[in-house]
């Protein structure tokens, strides 16, 4: 008797490597039938669903796709109390009430005998006790009968089904419906069939606050359908889905009030105008996150009737990441500041407009200058004092600057203005006043890029021979007010420390009686002048 073929959409694994059935039958010029596979990992396919000129299936991802026969060694996964059961509850031995026990840290050499270990393995398998349950990777493909969860694990409020075999949505608010405490739910890494017209479990996700969606290839439009099912849903993640563009031109979709956290990390976003129109309706976004997307240009706010910047759901947004994306130009940042006047910390380091040699050295202050409500750039927290050094080189850089007229210049720095007159700084080609206050706050730094720590024992001849074994020092200008971890940064730019390389790398301070005092993460907050760090300072970095 034959074996029914599973349904498209059914979940897979074969030799480790999930998968996605997208059709089922006979190809031409061969025998028997076939599975068509669309593979997580696009690498594990060979074409598009498409045989000597014929298509039998599509991909989400070009190329991802292949053939397969059916066979027993394919698993199709097991139920959540299943899973459940295998990774939380070790099996009752039923044996004496001895038994013999190897020390995990003796490496086998040492054993002893342990007793009642049945007694501690009940104990410790009570799966209703449970609070936060991993099942990643863990093959769940399916909800149990009704009434059984709920039975056995009611408490759970962390729930992580990431890189598993469930393939709709249906199945996970089976589950979910049964957990009415549950919080957090991760799903990342799952291929999950769009939503229909409705779930028929009621309610599945009332107390939910947190929801990832990374990897899943979920279109922001099936999510937004799914709203409507969240209306506790506080924060969503939604990486590496590979999403161009959010809105449509679908039907109005109702308003979330208690969304305030929406990460998009590495997708294919590039048009700021899309990301208004997808967020519309999410009036209470505080954290937005768009890290490593392809945003080259922020073009200015459309302006509603009265000349005003129409209601966006990016003027409450307190927190915004927009590093590692493609902005060039400083209007970019200045218009920033008109999406969203609330600003409190940005990040923008990995754009050229923070990498490029040419205005690398006043970046910084110029993001700073350019955002009045900012609080913290890249992670690091902008004293008052920072704040007013970055206006002043900022004066002095647009007052050495020519235009062909005043309204051309307040046009291209909007910030001028109001800065000129709280500095008393005359609208003039030249600003001297601010350039000797300025210089009052620059300092020289000299950087020797070391390949190896510092000798512990130190006299002046073991010094002078480690910094010459160096190299040539590296000259850097800096402002007294900036932070270690800031100066950390612009030295690796400056020594060229690739990425992978900065979170080991170290920094050591030359004092003026030839020791060496290691500036570390515990005080990396500081400023420079609180390290006694003056003209002439002598920094060794160690790394990349």
């Amino acid at each position: 008797m034959s074996t029914a073929l599973p349904a498209i959409g059914t979940r897979l694994s074969y030799s480790g490597a999930l998968g996605t059935i997208r059709f089922t039958g006979p190809v031409d010029g061969t025998q028997g039938v076939w599975l068509g596979v669309e593979w997580d990992d696009p690498d594990r396919g060979k074409h598009d669903g498409v045989k000597d000129g014929k298509r039998y299936f599509s991909c989400l991802v070009p190329n991802s796709g292949s053939f397969i026969r059916p066979a027993a060694a394919i698993n199709y996964g097991v139920s959540f109390l299943s899973a459940l059961t295998a990774k939380y509850v070790e099996t009752v031995r039923g044996t004496a009430s001895q038994e013999k026990v190897v020390l995990g840290s003796s490496g086998g050499a040492i054993e002893v005998e342990a007793v009642n270990l049945d007694k501690i393995r009940s104990k410790l398998s009570r799966l209703e006790r449970l609070k936060d349950v991993s099942l990643d990777n863990e093959s769940v493909s399916s909800a149990n009968p009704p009434g059984e969860i709920a039975r056995t694990c009611p408490e759970i409020r962390g729930l992580d089904l990431s890189k598993n075999l469930i393939s709709s949505w249906e199945i996970v608010a089976s589950i979910t419906t049964e957990l009415p405490d549950l919080r957090t739910l991760s799903l990342n890494q799952n291929r999950l069939m769009p939503l229909g017209t409705s779930l028929s479990v009621p309610k599945p996700f009332q107390k939910l606050e947190d929801l990832q969606l990374s990897a899943t290839l979920t279109t922001w439009n099936e999510c937004r359908s799914l709203l409507q099912y969240l209306p506790s849903l506080k924060a969503i993640e939604f990486g590496y889905n590979r999403i161009r563009l959010l809105s449509d031109n679908d039907s109005p979709w109702p308003s979330h009030e208690n969304l305030q956290s929406v990460n998009f990390d590495s997708n294919e976003l590039y048009s700021f105008t899309d990301l208004h129109d997808g967020l519309e309706n999410i009036p209470g976004l505080k954290r937005l996150m768009l890290t490593s997307n392809r945003f080259s240009r922020i073009p200015a706010p459309p302006k509603g009737t009265s000349n005003k910047p129409i209601h966006s759901p990016l003027r409450s947004v307190k927190h915004l990441a927009l590093a590692f994306n493609l902005l060039a130009t400083w209007p970019d940042i200045d218009v920033l500041h008109e999406w969203a006047p609330g600003l409190e910390s940005l990040t923008l380091a990995g754009n050229p407009l923070m990498t490029d040699p040419t205005h690398a050295s006043y970046a910084r202050a110029f993001a700073i200058v350019k955002i009045p409500s900012l609080t913290s750039l890249d992670g690091t927290w902008i004293s008052t004092r920072e704040r007013t050094d970055s206006e002043l080189l900022y004066l002095t850089q647009v007052g050495k600057a020519s235009f062909s007229s005043g309204p051309e210049k307040h046009a291209l720095h909007p910030q001028w203005l109001r800065l000129s007159q709280k500095h008393g700084v005359s609208d003039t080609p030249a600003a001297p006043e601010v350039q000797d206050t300025l210089s009052n706050h620059l300092i020289g730094i000299h950087v020797y890029h070391a390949p190896t720590a510092p000798p512990q024992a130190l006299t002046e001849p073991v010094l002078v021979a480690y910094l010459t074994a160096a190299g040539a020092p590296t000259a850097l200008r800096a402002l007294t007010s900036m932070t270690v971890r800031s100066l950390r940064l612009k030295l690796f730019k400056a020594c060229r420390v690739p990425r992978g390389q900065q979170a080991e790398a170290r920094l050591w301070l030359v004092m003026p009686d030839g020791g060496l005092v290691e500036l570390d993460e515990q005080f990396a907050n500081r400023d420079l002048a609180y390290w006694g760090i003056e003209e002439g300072a002598r920094i060794v970095l160690v790394g990349g």
